[in-house]
This record gives structure tokens, sequence and C-alpha cells, in this order.
């Protein structure tokens, strides 16, 4: 199943007004009317859990810091509004916390997967193309998230590509096209500064 960027017309259909993603500083790339679809599979990028080289012992265990706990809870209504019927995360804490208030809001367990720990790309590309079709949230990690990209978008020179690269907190909304996977939408707050990659 390839992967390819849909156009704004296909990610609409009716539930959150475009003003409930204004709130909070979020924006959606491209979306264009007053709506966005419910089923869909949502890939979140874990929020911010301060720097790797600062952490001591294991960093699996790294919790979100305070700011990554906020955009935490900014990320409820914004992924609550499409329904999800599964809750998925990485087993590392930093994900499982970014997923954990919404997931709370929407009375479903996170389910801890290894598919989208780091080092698992593969398995996390497998585990979309296993899903597509279902309405579900994945949340993993940077070099996941980065070869989630070239498997959806594996053209370079595609337009908006170099933009789409979830940042700590982002979301694509990936949605099924006929045989095709596509990022229908970004979604993502702005930032005031340059991110710190820290997985």
């Amino acid at each position: 199943m390839a992967g390819s960027v849909a156009g704004a017309d296909s990610a609409v259909g009716a539930d959150l007004p475009l003003s409930a993603l204004r709130q909070d500083g979020w924006s959606a790339r491209s979306l264009s009317r007053g709506s966005i679809m419910v089923m869909a599979l949502l890939v979140v990028r874990h929020a911010h859990a301060g720097r790797r080289s600062a952490s001591k012992g294991d960093d699996r265990v790294r919790p979100l810091s305070p700011r990554g706990r906020a955009r935490a809870d900014a990320l409820i209504p914004i992924l609550a509004a499409y329904r999800p019927k599964r809750i998925l995360s990485s087993p590392y804490v930093r994900c499982c916390e970014t997923v954990q208030p919404v997931a709370e809001s929407l009375g479903l367990a996170v389910e801890s997967v290894d598919e989208l720990a780091e080092g698992h790309s593969s398995d996390a590309i497998r585990l979309l193309t296993t899903m597509a079709g279902e309405s579900a949230v994945l949340c993993t990690h940077g070099d996941v998230a980065n070869a989630l990209l070239d498997f959806l978008v594996p053209d370079p020179s595609a337009k908006g590509r170099a933009s789409m690269r979830l940042q700590k907190g982002d979301v694509w909304v990936v949605q099924s096209i006929g045989k095709a996977l596509a990022i229908a939408e970004h979604l993502r707050r702005p930032v005031a500064s340059k991110p710190v990659d820290g997985g």
C-alpha cells in the first residue's frame, strides 16, 4: 500500500469546527472548510520530554516535561474530536504520557506496543498499513515518524513534504484513499524557538 499527500477536501467531514483547532495556538495545514473527518489514524509524536543528553538512567522511562504535559492536555479536544476507538503507544514513558490524558477522557486504555518504539520503523509501517481504515491514535518517536513520512510521501520533491515532519506534540491525520494511505492534515502548534530533538 503506497502513501501520498491528500488534498484539503479529502479531510472534510463533520464534527470539529475550525475554530476549535485555533484554540491554544493550534493550526491545521491545508484545512479549507469548517469541519474535519472522524475516521482516521492519528499519528502523534510524543510531546516535549527535555533533552536526551540531560537524562540519566534508562531513557525509556524519561517523562514529559511541564511543557510536554501541557501539550498532552491540549491534545485532548484535538484527538477526541476524531472519536478514536483505540489508543496505541510506544512503551516509552514519554509516549504513554502524551496520550494518557486523551485516553482517560475517552474511557480508553493506552495499549503499549513495541511496534511504535524507537528503532522499530519497519514494524510501525506494517502496523499502520494493517490498521488502515480504523479510527485510532498511534503515539511514537521522531525516528519512526521520519520513516513513516518516507513511506507515506516517498517522493522527496512532493509539494509541502519538507514542512510535514512531525515536531514534538504534532499530529498527522492519516486516511485511506483508495488503496493508499495519505496524510490528510498536519495538526501542529507554532513554536517560539527551534525545537530540540530528543527522540
